[in-house]
Parts: structure tokens; C-alpha cells; sequence
């Protein structure tokens, strides 16, 4: 491979990595399984080692996967929370050992193994006793602040108990029990909402839920696997464990301590067959050194712990026979083909259909009617097909053709170059994105209107609503009149339709459902355009002068707004009373003009964000980097110390919360 080949294989892998990344940890709806990102992931470290010049500090390969949700406070590990090196075979796992062995030049050594469990991680601060904050993993070095929720769930004790340290850290996995995770899929089923698609999911979205009160009723558990304390005198992780359980915590229930890489094939080999007996999911075997003193020796890379792995478990696979493929439509109106399958058991449950995601995985594996299929169910997700045995394959058998019209509403099918997804263009006459649609504007971070998908089902199908401007133009007599409707869910569903026009500009603005606009973007454009009417106006150049807004993105909302419907439905929502203006913050001054601040850190007195638009209203800029040009950086507790290093090499002056604030004053 040419320098030209392996940059062009490096760019594909970063933004397939990241996007990945994305949805793993901000959206909680991954498509690919553990092993194959890791797959990719490994890939992509060999080819940035063979080719060094080519590696950027953007790439997957430097950081951590992100949680941030910015409906929540942040704040900043007092040490990174950093992820683990994985591998899937026993010759990995010597080479650990190898390296660790080496390391410690020649001196003995223990390892501690626990169970990898499934779930959500999470940083737990004691003081004095009493849970004072508990922090997401979000990015590694900052997190998102859930202490309230976390307080909710009954296996972490809000106090401890016995001779515990003034100040001690614990980080551990928050995890949804199989009973707990099928009585809330349950629930959701029967209030016409979206089944979770695995525990792991169940517990990441329910962590995030804005109401503590509806997280306690989620059955939420939790098993804590480290001590962080500066007071603690034991050296050994394997003792650190034991003693947090002496005070009252939830430590793993099935953890030992090995002296040698054998016994812990053993451990692993036990449970690889025994998982399935458990009332909760694990997804691997942790294998960490027991001494702290020579974990300290080992030290880390920038990403992951030298003195610590995990082992994860292989996707369960199956064979199946491919019947016939079926096409659905998106929101966006995005094709997906399913595999329709011959029955087959597969990880404890009966499968009939698998993703094979789009027309280059079903030119990948040349799949043929009639062929039979290996298909995988990796993390518990929804199964996909991973490869065929074509030794079983007829001459006989017909060969899958991608459809070339939408199935739903018979236009031609587009694919945009760069994109790996065919496309029905008729955003506004297919059903199914006309539903899609009217769904994404209804929810919780949009309009928060209280109903659900089957509502908008019976709405389209009875002629009630063709786009979300007909739902202002409801009345209760027309929806009481429906089946399962009475009275008051009538009332109920009008009464909240007008409580949405008092939802803000930006989330407005999301609830449109502009190609590539998500909830930040949205908010970067209200802040830079007050007003749709102004956002309408602004040609391609001017968009992406705007923050968080690239070629893609600007292309999309040009386009959006030459269209008539939009600019009628704009107009529909405009006379219903919606709000399509923001309130414009007038300029407090020019006492930052033409000054470059950076914020870092947690502050006291006032948001990140709060801060940011006093900056503005000021007549300053704010940067996201620090360079030459940067004239301050704000620092909060714990800013970032490469932040703090790059701005001392650039004599670039360090300021905090109150000489910020006398800077401004009039």
C-alpha cells in the first residue's frame, strides 16, 4: 500500500470509527458489534504505525469514545477515566503477560479477574462519608454529572459504612438486570413506544433520563470494581476491593486473584459457557495486575492502562437460510434491507430477521436467495448477516439485487456520492418519511408533544395530519372520535400540541428535521441567526462561517429552503403561533474586542456556556484551540493539562472566574 492508499484508507477509517464511536456513546444504538469496531479500530493503528506522518490527534486511535450529554452539568475526572486494550484470543493474551513480565524485570506478580459487565460506566465520589458526585465516563477527562440519578438506584449506598477514607473515588459499571430490562421492554410495548434493543442500552438511556424520579422505577444496578483514595494503605487492587465491600459497597461477586496467565485462561474458559446463567449480561473477563505499586511501575499509553486488558467474548453465531429481503424507509429516507430468515436460535432467542445495512453488504457478501447465511448477534444487538457458506449455494439460487424505486412510494432511488446509503428523494409524498417526520418533531428533544408513533399512525392513516403543521390544526372532537381515544387523552393531546409553542426557537429548529441539523448545530444557528425568517436568507458562504456548520450541512439547509413546501410549511407553523424567533441578547459592551478567550475547566459562579455568551456580548471571540493568536485562556478547576502546558509554552496569560469578571465590568 502507497502513501495515496493508505491515506485514503486512513480517511475512510476516522470517519467511520468516529461515527461509530457516536453512536455507541452518545445515541446508545451501535450497528456494528464490539469485535468488528475493535477489528477496524486495530487496522487503523497499524497503518497510522506504518505510516507515522499521516496520524492526526483527531484520530479514534487518541482518545476515549464519548457519553457527553450537554443537558447535564460537566465535570472533570480528577484522573482520566481511561478506556481498556481489548483482544479475542489466547496469543494476545500471552503477549500481555510477555509485556507485562518485562516490565516488571523479572519481579513476581499477581492478576486479578472480574467479570466485564455490559453496562454504563460511572465515577462515584465519597466525602466524609456521603455520595457527593457521581460523573459519566463521557470523553475520559470530562463527564457528565448524574449524582441525582445515580442516588436512585438502590445497590449504591448513599452513605458508607465502618473506617472509610475522608475523600474516595470508586468507578464501576451501572448495569440493567434481564428482569428488570424485559418488564421495561414490556412497558414500552404496551405505551406504543420503542423496545430497547439490549440491557447495555436500557441502562445508558435510563442514566441520562432529565427526572430522577422515572430512573428509579427503571431497576437500574450497579457493581463497583475500583478504589481510587490517596489514604488507602493496601497495595493490592484484589484488597482495595474487599475493603470497599467492608464499607458497604457493591463489588463484583465473582472475582479472583491468579498467579499466572494459565489459571486465568481457565477463569475466562468458565465463564465463556457460564455467562448464560447469569441475571445480567457480561461481555468479556477484566485481567488486571494486583499490585498498585507495580501498576504504577507499568504506567499507560495516552489511551489505555499497560497493567490491565479485557478478554472479550466472541459474537455468538448461527446459520440461517436467506427467504427473501425486505426494504425499509427511514425518516431521512434512507433504505435499509433485512434479511428475512429461516428461524433459528441464536444467544437465547429465536431470530427471523437480520440487518444487512446497504447495497455494498449485500455486494460484499454476493448473497443469493436460498443461501445460507451465517448471522451474528454481537452485544445482544439487532442480528446481522457477517458472511455465507457458499459450498451449500445452487446454481439454482438467484442473486440479491439491490431495488432501484422506493417500496413504499415507487420513486427512483437516489445514492449520494460519499455515502454508502440509497435514497427515496420524496421527502415529502413517501409515507414513511412523512411520519418519520412528524415522530422526530414531536419528541422529547423537539416539541416534547406527549404522544407516540402509533398515534401518528392512526392521525396519517385517517387523513388527519399529512405534516407537522396539521397538528396545530387538530381539534378534539376530530381525535376523540378514534379508536383507543377518549375524552381526555383527547384533551390531554391538545392541551400538549399548544404547550409546544412555547418550546424554543432552537429545538424548533431541530424538530424540522434538516439533513445533518442535530441538536447542537440547531442551537449554533439560532444563536448566529435570531430568527428562521434571517436563517432563510443566508446563502451557502454565510453558513459556514457559523460554528459546528460544514459544506454538508450549509448544502442541506440551502436546500431545505428553496423548496416551496418547506417555506409554506414554515409559514403554517409561523401563523399557529410556534416559536421561530429567539431572543436576541444585546451587546453589553466592547470590553473584550478583538480578544481570542479560551475556556477550560469547571467554574464556579457561572455554565461554560453562560461564559461563552458574555464573551460575545462583549465583543470577544470564543476559540475552541489554543494558538498564537489566543489572548486569554479562562480556566476553571480542572483545566486540561495540555491546555495548561500549550498556553504556558505560548506565554499566553491564565485567568480565572474573577479577574474574568473585572475585565468586563463597565
Amino acid at each position: 500500500m502507497d502513501v495515496t492508499q493508505a491515506k485514503a484508507r486512513i480517511d475512510f477509517l476516522v470517519k467511520e470509527l468516529n461515527r461509530h464511536n457516536q453512536l455507541y456513546y452518545i445515541h446508545s444504538n451501535p450497528e456494528i458489534s464490539d469485535f468488528e469496531f475493535d477489528s477496524l479500530l486495530k487496522e487503523l493503528s497499524e497503518l497510522e504505525n506504518q505510516f507515522p506522518l499521516l496520524a492526526t490527534e483527531w484520530s479514534p486511535t487518541q482518545r476515549v469514545g464519548s457519553d457527553l450529554n450537554q443537558s447535564f452539568e460537566q465535570a472533570t475526572h480528577r484522573y482520566p477515566m481511561l478506556s481498556l486494550g481489548n483482544t479475542y484470543d489466547f496469543n494476545e493474551l500471552d503477549q500481555f503477560d510477555q509485556r507485562v513480565a518485562k516490565g516488571l524485570e523479572g519481579q513476581l506478580y499477581q492478576y486479578v479477574c472480574e467479570l466485564k459487565y455490559d453496562g454504563t460506566s460511572i465515577s462515584i465520589t465519597y466525602e466524609n462519608g456521603k455520595l457527593s458526585k457521581a460523573i459519566t465516563r463521557g470523553d475520559g477527562t470530562v463527564g457528565d454529572v448524574v449524582t441525582q440519578n445515580v442516588k436512585t438506584i438502590k445497590s449504591i449506598p448513599l452513605e458508607l459504612t465502618g473506617d472509610f477514607q475522608k475523600v474516595v473515588e470508586f468507578r464501576g459499571e451501572i448495569i440493567m438486570p434481564h428482569a428488570a430490562f424485559e418488564r421495561l421492554n414490556k412497558e414500552r410495548i404496551n405505551n406504543n413506544e420503542q423496545a430497547f434493543a439490549n440491557p447495555r442500552n436500557a441502562a445508558s438511556g435510563s442514566l441520562k433520563i432529565q427526572n430522577s424520579a422515572e430512573v428509579a422505577k427503571r431497576g437500574l444496578d450497579s457493581f463497583l470494581y475500583y478504589v481510587i483514595s490517596d489514604q488507602l494503605k493496601e497495595n493490592s487492587h484484589f484488597e482495595k476491593i474487599k475493603k470497599a465491600a467492608s464499607w458497604g459497597l457493591k463489588i463484583p461477586q465473582h472475582i479472583d486473584r491468579f498467579d499466572g496467565i494459565d489459571q486465568v485462561k481457565n477463569f475466562i474458559n468458565y465463564w465463556d459457557n457460564e455467562r448464560y446463567n447469569l441475571p445480567f449480561d457480561i461481555d468479556g473477563i477484566v485481567i488486571k495486575v494486583d499490585s498498585a505499586q507495580q501498576q504504577e511501575q507499568l504506567g499507560m499509553t495516552a489511551k489505555t492502562p499497560r497493567w490491565a486488558i479485557s478478554y472479550k467474548f466472541k459474537a455468538e453465531q448461527a446459520f440461517s437460510k436467506l427467504m427473501t429481503v425486505s426494504y425499509q424507509v427511514g425518516r431521512t429516507g434512507a433504505i435499509t434491507p433485512v434479511a428475512n430468515l429461516e428461524p433459528v436460535q441464536l444467544a437465547g432467542t429465536t431470530v427471523k430477521r437480520a440487518s444487512i445495512h446497504n447495497a455494498d453488504q449485500i455486494e460484499l457478501h454476493d448473497l443469493h436467495l436460498n443461501d445460507t447465511v451465517i448471522i451474528e448477534k454481537g452485544g445482544e444487538i439487532i442480528p446481522k448477516i457477517v458472511g455465507v457458506d457458499k459450498t451449500k449455494r445452487s446454481a439454482e439460487f438467484q442473486k440479491v439485487k439491490f431495488i432501484t424505486h422506493c417500496p413504499e412510494c415507487g420513486t427512483e432511488l437516489i445514492r449520494i456520492d460519499g455515502e454508502a446509503k440509497h435514497y427515496c428523494p420524496n421527502e415529502d409524498g413517501c409515507p414513511p418519511q412523512i411520519k418519520g417526520k412528524i415522530e422526530h418533531f414531536i419528541g422529547r428533544k423537539a416539541m416534547n408533544i406527549a404522544t407516540g408513533e402509533a398515534t401518528i399512525d392512526l392521525l396519517y392513516e385517517q387523513g388527519l395530519i399529512k405534516n407537522v403543521g396539521d397538528l396545530y390544526q387538530l381539534k378534539k372532537s376530530q381525535i376523540a372520535r378514534l379508536e383507543r381515544f377518549a375524552d381526555k387523552s383527547a384533551e390531554n393531546l391538545i392541551l400538549s400540541i399548544e404547550q409546544s409553542k412555547q418550546v424554543p426557537y432552537h429545538k424548533v429548529l431541530f424538530g424540522l428535521g434538516i439533513r445533518f441539523v442535530g441538536e447542537t448545530v440547531a442551537k449554533k444557528l439560532a444563536l448566529s441567526c435570531p430568527s428562521i425568517h434571517e436563517l432563510r436568507q443566508k446563502t451557502f458562504e454565510e453558513l459556514i462561517q457559523i460554528e459546528e456548520v460544514g459544506d454538508k450541512i450549509a448544502e442541506s439547509i440551502v436546500l431545505y429552503f428553496q423548496k416551496p413546501e418547506h417555506l409554506e410549511l414554515i409559514q403554517r407553523l409561523d401563523e399557529a403561533g410556534v416559536q421561530l424567533k429567539g431572543e436576541v441578547a444585546e451587546a453589553k459592551g466592547e470590553q473584550l474586542k478583538g480578544l481570542n478567550i479560551i475556556i477550560s475547566g469547571v467554574f464556579e459562579r457561572h455554565s461554560r456556556e453562560e461564559l461563552k455568551t458574555l464573551i460575545e456580548l462583549h465583543g470577544g471571540k470564543n476559540v475552541s484551540s489554543i494558538s498564537k493568536q489566543t489572548h486569554y485562556v479562562l480556566a476553571g478547576q480542572g483545566i486540561g493539562p495540555s491546555k495548561l502546558e500549550k498556553a504556558q509554552q505560548l506565554n499566553i496569560p491564565i485567568i480565572d472566574e474573577a479577574f474574568f469578571e473585572n475585565l468586563i465590568k463597565p
